[in-house]
């Protein structure tokens, strides 16, 4: 990639649709955390943390996300992870970024509800505040564990949504695919879109286009997230050409989740070709070796994307945001001028 290029990019503002907060726990702030906390952890040091990143599916990823974010217990812990990752994001230029979050994972410890949300809410409005970084909050529901469960965060979390009214804006679907087909939440989802709420869900990761399908049909959501095993079904791929309907997918962590083999095998390029609003993203990028300027550089190089191309990927996710017209005009204003440059 030329040096030029590599610039471009990263002068481009972006939005971030797919990036989960507990994903984002380096190892340094996962040991911090874990002596402030006196938590226990399986590992001896930072490089033995790092050395166990070797993943060869989703679920051996999960089994480490799980154990990592133990260390998480206090509001001042999910303020700190959150600002850290502000921080990183600002850095590679990123005007807005809508995180997901896994309140079952830290309830189940003992963790507050009320305690989660003002850790994250607190961080985000404080940069906010400080730095104009704008930012919104989507729920997720762990789709390892029982409708029933998910029925059961929603409700817990309900009294909470007056006072993060400004960040709390949707609700989405995460963890273990395979096995765990969007039909298995249409309940939830259902009272999730009569509250109100935006709504979105991971499928076709690892999961089948019909996953895809499921959550388009079933679930009636806005964005899939990943969505690249699409691409297997022609009648889909159409689908989601005409309808519009964003893709957040996350190249490095279909690269490290063995999605992908070699990210230059990656669908990206073809789906956007294809006509699908796809974005980039980074996912859990602690853990996947990259923030969103890693994944844009990395995509492109492995990819041989244009300029043009990379100006739309990051117009889509503005677009692809949960945005008014107003909110987003602004970033659009300012890509098109650094596309012009």
């Amino acid at each position: 990639m030329t040096h030029s290029l590599h610039d471009f990019i990263r002068r481009l503002p972006k939005a971030e649709l797919h990036l989960h907060i507990e994903g984002s726990l380096e190892p340094e702030m996962m040991f911090a955390l874990a002596q402030r906390n006196g938590v226990s952890l399986p590992y001896a040091s930072v490089g033995e943390v790092r050395a166990a990143y070797n993943f060869t599916d989703l679920q051996s990823f999960l089994d480490l996300y799980y154990a990592g974010a133990a260390v998480l217990q206090t509001e001042q812990d999910f303020h700190d992870l959150t600002m850290a990752y502000v921080r990183r994001a600002l850095a590679d230029n990123v005007r807005h970024a809508e995180l997901f979050f896994d309140p079952q994972t830290h309830t189940v410890r003992g963790v507050p509800m009320a305690t989660v949300f003002a850790g994250i809410a607190g961080a985000l409005r404080q940069a906010r505040a400080e730095q104009g970084f704008s930012s919104r909050m989507i729920l997720c529901f762990l789709r390892h564990l029982s409708e029933d469960d998910a029925f059961a965060t929603l409700e817990a979390a309900l009294p909470l949504r007056a006072e993060y009214a400004d960040l709390w804006i949707g609700v989405g679907l995460d963890s273990g695919e395979v096995g765990n087909p969007p039909e298995k939440f249409a309940r939830v989802f259902a009272r999730a879109r009569e509250l109100g709420f935006r709504v979105v869900a991971h499928a076709g990761e690892e999961g089948p286009p019909a996953y895809v399908h499921g959550a388009l049909d079933v679930l009636q959501v806005e964005r899939i997230d990943h969505g690249v095993r699409s691409e297997e079904d022609p009648a889909l791929m159409q689908r989601l050409a005409q309808s519009g309907m964003p893709l957040t997918v996350c190249p490095l962590s279909n690269l490290k989740l063995c999605v992908v083999k070699d990210l230059r095998e990656h669908n990206l390029a073809r789906l956007l070709r294809a006509g699908l609003c796809v974005t980039i993203n980074s996912d859990d990028p602690a853990y996947f070796g990259g923030y969103m300027n890693a994944n844009f550089l990395a995509t492109a190089d492995a990819l041989e994307l244009s300029r043009e191309e990379l100006v739309e990927l990051a117009r889509n996710g503005f677009t692809a945001a949960f945005l008014t017209e107003e909110e987003r005009r602004p970033w659009l204003d300012e890509l098109q001028a650094v596309a012009a440059e």
